[in-house]
This record gives structure tokens, sequence and C-alpha cells, in this order.
């Protein structure tokens, strides 16, 4: 039998892959994949393994494992103490199992991870194109969860013969507890949202990683931004705030006023501005970032940037170690790389990095404008029909699209240049007509799951939050509503645009009502809640969104509806093979049910055994324009309520020192 047995699953030991999940960004799919990638790839390199084989990852205390078969093993990453059937072994080099024999891999001595590669690697069903696991959406790796007593893996039996290889000893890392990073400046950066006294703290200070991190994100404790904007307008009342845009793995995301770096298993997403990214060569670091460990940034160039990704891949492919040329410190400058100013109907324009192979293409003002999300989405659909290399995910945001390329393939300038070409050849929106069904929603209101999420981040959070203990009161406060019932009446009234997908995790959307009446503005969490309800209906900024499943959050809560992601199930309300329910500029329309219903309504759904009621329809922006002319004076008296309401409670906030907490 081809199997290894598992006898204890240590603290988090998890099946990955590189590079992972890759494809599905723009519906909130991570890449997941070792957090550790370089540490894992040596390692199958030493096996002779395919590039795609799966391994193990294992965070801080390792496993014990028995196996039934004879192997060969590498463990690779931070030093641990292993043994096999009681001897030490040695790490970074190939190991010979006999059938029987007992490896136990004990706590990590200093770092974080260590990676088990096996000769062949595991025999894994992939999910999505990948064996990687997914623990937060409990998908990929086996059963889509860490390790646990009792599991039986299995081994991929051997096509051909590959020789194991030996790794140059200079090619083992340091492992320690200070950590230079080095960062690409951007996306966001000063003066359009830090001060220049912001990012040059940023880059002097030696941040401390939080004891409240993971794979998700790292957490970091530091000096608080003064902020260049007095708050984030429709997008939330904290300076942070921004109209959602696509992330990028390894970008720092100041969530309020506490950075995160965002891991392998981060949100797609999101609404927070992010002053830097951290460069492909110096990714693998963020594997082996532990609680007090002190990280210094240090700002370099793109072309410095492809130069180390280089280098790592070749002593990757040869383990072979190659001198890295000295890095040059550059002074940040411009978060903006490329700037097309407002021409007639066409929106100014702004080119931003975020890293060395992402792109975020920014439309427009810095408002809610469905034009600017049509454009986005115009941009995106010409660069499907036009660039057939080196792309490897388009993801929309509200007024931005996000360009991932692969750099070996694409050189950055040249591909803004096609990019800015590309503006004078996209079609008029005001002639666009799109797909746009119409999606009816079960929606428990204030549903108990919500209230326990907020009891919970009173208690282990903060108690003293304006929004607690009910978000539905915050909503109605800063809205300058007269009482909760005319919030809830707003909500089922409303018919919600899908604007992105994925804002966390999962085919979530992120949707505005179409009526500006009914864009009820709230501010989202800070800091943001450790755990959520799956499906928990929030709205944050001018946004509702629903939680693809269980995991942080800040939207202010309203309820709870059904499931967004189907995981295989027979269920024809999801189309073809992709387990997201919704699409982009699908409305989302919400009618009441109770908390009972619901339950049975979410048991129910996955097996096929409730339908939704879907209608088709078709989006035509012409006639848009003419609804918002037609209400013009209605509308803005509504906005003006809610700008004089949302400025009152900014004050309350500036008199409790809330804005400095």
């Amino acid at each position: 039998m081809q199997s290894i047995e598992v006898l204890k699953p240590g603290i988090q030991t998890t099946v990955q892959d590189y590079p992972g999940r890759i494809g599905f960004w723009n519906v909130g799919v991570p890449p997941s994949g070792p957090m550790d990638n370089r540490a894992f790839q040596l390692g199958n390199q030493i096996l002779g393994n395919d590039k795609a084989a799966a391994g193990l990852e294992i965070t801080l205390v390792g496993p014990e494992l028995k196996f039934h078969v004879e192997a060969i093993i590498c463990l690779t990453g931070a030093p641990a103490r292993m043994m096999l059937n009681g001897v030490s072994m040695s790490q970074w080099n190939a190991i010979r199992v006999k059938a029987g024999s007992i490896l136990k891999i004990e706590s990590i001595i200093v770092g974080m991870r260590a990676y088990l590669c096996i000769k062949n690697g595991l025999k894994i069903e992939p999910y999505l194109n990948s064996k990687a696991t997914f623990t937060l959406g409990k998908f990929g790796g086996h059963q889509g969860r860490a390790l646990e007593k009792e599991d039986v893996l299995f081994l991929n039996e051997e096509e051909k013969f590959r020789p194991c290889n030996i790794i140059d000893h200079q090619l083992v890392p340091e492992y320690k507890n200070k950590w230079t990073l080095h960062v690409v400046y951007g996306p966001q950066g000063a003066p359009d949202f830090f001060t220049q006294e912001d990012i040059a703290s940023f880059f002097k200070t030696d941040w401390e990683v939080h004891y409240n991190s993971s794979r998700t994100g790292v957490r970091l404790i530091g000096p608080k931004p003064n902020w260049a904007r007095k708050d984030g307008g429709e997008a939330g009342l904290h300076p942070s705030n921004l109209h959602d845009n696509p992330y990028a793995v390894g970008t720092i995301d100041f969530t309020g006023d506490m950075p995160v770096i965002l891991g392998p298993d981060g949100p797609s997403l999101g609404g927070f501005v992010c002053p830097a990214t951290i460069i492909n060569a110096d990714l693998w670091k963020m594997g082996q970032l532990k609680p007090g460990d002190k990280i210094r940034f240090i700002p370099i160039s793109i072309e410095q940037a492809n130069a180390l990704e280089k280098i790592q891949l070749q002593e990757i492919e040869t383990l072979k170690y190659i001198s890295p040329p000295e890095t040059i410190p550059i002074t940040p400058e411009s978060a903006v790389c490329r700037h097309i100013k407002k021409i007639n109907e066409r929106p100014d324009v702004v080119y931003r990095l975020s890293g060395e192979d992402n792109i975020l293409v920014e439309y427009g003002e810095m408002t809610l404008d469905l034009a600017l999300r049509l454009r986005a989405h115009l941009l995106m659909e010409w660069v499907k029909a036009n660039i057939n290399k080196g792309i490897i995910d388009l993801t929309p945001g509200i007024r931005s699209l996000q360009i991932h390329y692969d750099n070996k393939v694409i050189n950055t300038n040249k591909l803004i240049d096609v990019l800015v070409s590309a503006e004078k050849k996209l079609e008029d929106v005001d002639k666009v007509c799109i797909p746009s069904r119409i999606v009816y929603l079960p929606l428990s209101w204030n549903d108990p799951s919500t209230q326990k999420a907020i009891d919970i981040y009173m208690q282990s959070v903060r108690d003293d939050a304006p929004w607690c203990p009910s978000n539905l009161e915050f909503i109605r406060r800063i809205n300058g509503l007269q009482s909760v019932a005319e919030v809830k009446k707003i909500v089922f009234d409303a018919s919600y645009l899908v604007m992105g997908l994925g804002d966390v995790y999962l085919g979530a959307p992120v949707a505005t009502p179409l009526d500006p009446r009914h864009r009820l503005v709230t501010t989202k969490y800070n800091p943001a809640r450790t755990w959520t309800p799956e499906n928990a209906v929030g709205i944050g900024g001018a946004y509702m969104c629903v939680y693809g499943m269980e995991g942080p959050g800040g939207y202010q809560f309203v309820g709870r509806t059904l499931q967004m992601w189907n995981k295989g199930e027979n269920n024809i309300d999801f189309h073809g093979d992709k387990p997201w329910l919704l699409r982009f500029f699908d409305q989302i329309r919400f009618f009441p049910v109770t908390e009972d219903e619901l339950i049975q309504i979410r048991h129910d759904f996955p097996n096929g055994d409730y339908n939704l009621k879907i209608e088709e329809n078709v989006l035509d922006y012409g006639a848009y324009k003419t609804f918002l002319l037609k209400n013009k004076i209605d509308i803005e008296r509504f906005k003006l309520k809610q700008q004089d309401a949302f400025e009152a409670e900014r004050e309350r906030w500036i008199e409790t020192g809330e804005l400095n907490n």
C-alpha cells in the first residue's frame, strides 16, 4: 500500500503545491500553496520531483508519520528537530525511508514553517487545478483541512526515474527574528492617501509581528499614520477606506490603522489602502515570520526586483548559489507610474504598481460611478481579446482593473504602453448594454449569527466601538434615518448591482444599489472582526457584501443569506463547472425570511432542493443615465441629508478620540 499514516498531526500540517490555485483571483479564490514557496520548491528540486508535486507544510510543531511504503523524503524550511526511527536526521538533503518507519518532526527551532517533500509527491485529487489546501474555504489538499490523527495519505507511483540532487549549502537561508523585506512602493502612497511623513515613518520603522497572524495575513504592530485625508468619503469614515480594489499577494494593507501583509490565503478584493508590496524574491520570508519578529521594509526599483527574482529562479532550477547584486534602496517619490488626464467623456486614468507583476489601472475621481466600473469592464474585455500571452489574472474593482501578468513574458513598461494605447479603442460607455440577471435571495434580518459575531468582537477586540452593540442602529445614525425600520425598508427595496466578486472570498459579491437613494453609507470596523459567519450580509462604505465563508471582516451587519459557493453538489443555479453563484453585473434583490426558514434553505440549497428565482435582464447604461437625470433633485436631497449625518458622526468621533483609536 503506497501510503503514509498520520499518528500525530502537529499543530497545522497541510497539503500544498506550487504555484497553487492560479486563475481564480477575480472570483475570490486565493492561490494558497506554500507560504515559504522558496523552501518548498527547493525541496522538490532536491528530490527530482515535478514542479507541481504536492508536499506538506508544517507550522511550529510537525507531525508523526508511519510509512507503509519505502520512500525518499526531504525536509526544508525552518530548522526543525526530525527523528527517523529515533535517529536524528538532517534537513535539505534526500533521505531514504524504509517501509514501517516512523518519522517524527518535532518543534521548529527558529522561524515558523518547514516543508516535507516526498519523492513523486502526494497523490491528491486537484480542486480548481490545484492540490493546495485552502482551510478557510474547506477545499483542496486532504479533505480541505489540516491533517488529523489516523488520516492516510497516498503517494504517486513513479512514472520515470528522476535522480535526486544535492543542494549548494549557501542556498540554505539564515532563519532569524529580524527580517529585511524588499518592496515596490505602491499601489497607494503619498500625497493622495498618506502624508510624506507617514511614508517616511513606514520605511524607517521596525515593525513587530502581531500574535494574531496566519496564512491569511501577517498583522503588524507599529506607528499609526496621520493620513492625508480626513475620511474615505463614500468608501467609509476612516481615511484608510477606499472604493474596493484588487489586492496582490504580499501587499501591505492598512485595515484601519493596522497594517497586514496579505498572505497566499488572503482576499483578492478590499477597501483599504496599500503603500507597498513585497517583491517576488522575498515573498518566501512571509512564511517564516512569527509573533514578536521585527521587520524593516526596504523600497527598491522594479528593475532590481526583477533581477533578484531571476536569480532566485535560477538557483531553484540549478540548486547552485548565485551571489546577488547589491540592492540599492530608492527614495519613494510617487505611487503613480503613469497618468492620462481626462479628455471629453474619457475619465482620468492612473496606473499604479502592486509589486513587479501587477498593474492597477484606476479610472476617474474617487467616487462611486457606474460609468467607471463599465470602463474597467471594457478594458478587461479588450485585454482578453488582444493580449494572448503572459496574462495570469484580470480582476476588476469598483473603479479599477488589476492586471496580474508574468513579468518574464511581458515587460512592465511595454505593458503600460499597450494599456495606454487601448484607451483610445474602448467603446463609448453610454452605448454599453450588458447582461444583468436579477437574482432573488432570502435574507434573515439581524440574524442571530451576526449578533453572535458582534458579541465575540466586543469580548475579544473592543467593546467601545461606535457600531456596538447594534450595527443596525449605527447604520441608522450615520445615514440620518429616523428608525431601524427605515434601514430595513431600504435594504429590501434596493436592487444591488454586483460590481465585483470575491470581496471576502469565494464568489462573494461587492454590490451597490442602482438607485442612489438606496445607498446606505457606513464605515468599516476598525480594527476588523476576527470572525464573521458564512454568508453574513453587511454594508461597508456604500457597498453591500455577502461573506463567502467564515473569516475576518469589517462590514456592518444587516443579516444573513444562503451560500454563494457550491463545493460540487448538484445545484442548477450554479452554472457549468463554476462553483460560484453570481456573475459580474447581476442584480441582487432580497426578500425576508425568518431565522428558521433560512436554516432550512441553507440545508436544502447546496443539495439542489431549493431553487432560486432568477430573471434574465439587461443593464442599459444610457437608460440608466436617463433614470438618474429624471430623479436628480430627489437623489441630491437624499445625499445631502446623508452627508450631514455622516459629518455629524465624524465630529462625534473627533470629540471622543475615535479617529485616533
